[in-house]
């Protein structure tokens, strides 16, 4: 192919060679014009168009400088047929010291002529990946997930990227999309889950995800660890959330598909005029054409095969079922994380104000108002109240629930050096005190941080011994044995005379320790 390119351009050349001879331009004028040789200007003149063409399809046959190593280079390939003609360069260099100064690509070229002539294929044969098609499943067992990407074109001369949430029902192929202009966060991939599955009237038995960095922080050999939005929202739900293996996107093909499907048949050609009006499009679209035609692969429309499938699918939970009349008041978050409705005062969960703008979306449904962040994601419910001037507080909402109370055990377990008695102390906390359980693991964690571990093992001893299970009194009690030693260890010499010989003078003195017998008292 090269090589006819070649020719062609060579002979295009001549053709201007010969046009802009006959338009009287001489041999410096044509050279300077088409940025030619003179010597290869006057080549082209000097022969007629037959001659020309033999010229050129004859080609140039000069000695190769590399010929003497033709066999070792041959032997070499079939050897090793995936060494690269670096790599073979660098070996005639190693073996001959009397290789010839010559260019990188003329060895290439050379490495090239070889492998062609004696059908020398480098690297290993492709292998396919075996395929086989596999039974449908039943009605309302599985759903996969996936995201996509777009850039759609708008009212003006530039693009705007667009970010979007796919779900399919696999027996059915009923899809749904969810459309908005920023990346997806674990919180917006809950709501975009929400209004799937509400779009859907239930919920699947298990549903099938990529190892995407939105749903999960890490992997290890199959246990996967999921953000904690996600996560909780899982802990909610009676769906089975399935992560494929990695690089294995083949696995999910039903929901890849339709991802190439909105964008080809959907989002190309479509004008963006914002992400609402994005999504009222989908909707109708999903309605005409999406679920309303043949699917190819079922032969079978899937809204008439959902008709079938939402009576196998599992009950939506009815707290996270949003009321129909879809009205959502924004409401001004306080600095003290609550909202004024009503004459009375509700409290948000810590960290909810996140400066003067911050804002929250209030729902009133029967007697409970339900609050809801920018992103439609259920913060807290509240039972509304009648009265004046009250503020309606959850206690849960003043603590730190950025850990699950599982990897706060974790953490704790390993300050407390992973020992079977700190194991113990643990368990027997959250059998005393289930209610308390991560107020004391957080106090552990605080606490015990600086203490080095023999002092924590001296007061899990003492804690246990004396049936204390409280994680206060296990850090004081480690923060005394330390302190303790301290004051054994330190030497103070009172004021003396220099001149004085009487050294005998010197004395210890004793620090004022704690009795142990005050810490008894609180058992």
């Amino acid at each position: 192919m090269k090589t006819i390119n070649k020719h062609l351009k060579k002979a295009f050349m001549w053709y201007k060679v010969k046009e802009l001879d006959n338009k009287g331009f001489n041999k410096s004028q044509i050279s300077r014009e088409l940025e030619l040789d003179r010597s290869t200007v006057r080549k082209y003149l000097s022969k007629d168009e037959q001659e020309f063409h033999c010229w050129i399809e004859t080609g140039r046959h000069l000695p190769k400088k590399l010929q003497m190593y033709y066999e070792y280079v041959k032997d070499l390939l079939e050897s090793y047929p995936f060494l690269s003609a670096a790599q073979v360069e660098d070996r005639l260099k190693e073996r001959y010291t009397d290789l010839p100064e010559v260019h990188s690509k003329t060895v290439y070229n050379f490495v090239n002529s070889i492998r062609k002539r004696h059908q020398i294929h480098k690297g290993k044969e492709k292998k396919y990946r075996a395929y086989e098609k596999l039974p449908e499943l039943d009605y309302g067992q599985q759903a996969q997930v996936d995201f996509g990407e777009y850039y759609m074109q708008t009212s003006g001369a530039g693009r705007k990227k667009v970010y979007f949430f796919v779900m399919v029902l696999s027996r059915s192929r009923q899809k749904y999309i969810y459309f908005q202009d920023q990346p997806f966060t674990s919180r917006t991939t809950v709501h975009a889950h929400e209004l799937a599955l509400k779009y859907f009237n239930g919920q699947p038995r298990k549903i099938l995800y990529d190892q995407d960095r939105v749903l999960i922080v890490s992997e290890n050999l199959g246990d996967i660890l999921l953000t904690q939005e996600f996560r909780s929202y899982c802990s909610q739900m009676d769906f089975e959330a399935i992560f494929c293996r990695k690089s294995d996107p083949e696995s999910k093909g039903k929901v890849e598909n339709v991802v190439g499907y909105v964008k080809k048949s959907f989002l190309s050609g479509r004008i963006y005029k914002g992400a609402d009006e994005l999504n009222a499009s989908a909707l109708g679209w999903l309605s005409r054409t999406g679920n309303g035609k043949e699917h190819s692969g079922i032969k079978k429309i899937p809204h008439q095969e959902w008709l079938i499938e939402r009576e196998h699918l599992l009950p939506l939970p009815v707290q996270l079922v949003l009321s129909a009349s879809n009205e959502y008041k924004p409401y001004m978050v306080r600095k003290d994380n609550t909202i004024s409705y009503k004459s009375n005062f509700y409290t948000l969960p810590l960290s909810t104000y996140q400066g003067a703008d911050t804002q929250v979306l209030l729902h009133e449904k029967e007697d409970y108002i339900l609050l809801f962040d920018k992103n439609m994601y259920l913060l807290t419910t509240h039972k509304l109240c009648l009265g004046r001037g009250v503020t309606i507080r959850n206690t849960d909402h003043t603590r730190d629930k950025s850990q699950s109370i599982a990897v706060l055990k974790i953490e704790v377990a390993a300050v407390m050096q992973n020992t079977t008695k700190a194991t113990l102390f643990m368990e027997l906390i959250e059998k005393d005190k289930s209610r308390y359980l991560r107020d004391n693991l957080l106090v552990l964690k605080k606490g015990l941080a600086d203490l080095e571990p023999e002092f924590i093992a001296k007061a899990i001893d003492f804690c246990l011994e004396h049936s204390i299970y409280n994680a206060k009194y296990l850090t004081e009690a480690g923060i005394h044995y330390q302190k303790q030693q301290m004051q054994d260890k330190k030497v103070v010499l009172p004021w003396m005379d220099t001149n004085s010989t009487k050294l005998d003078t010197i004395s210890l003195y004793d620090p004022k320790v704690s009795k142990i017998s005050t810490y008894e008292k609180v058992m």
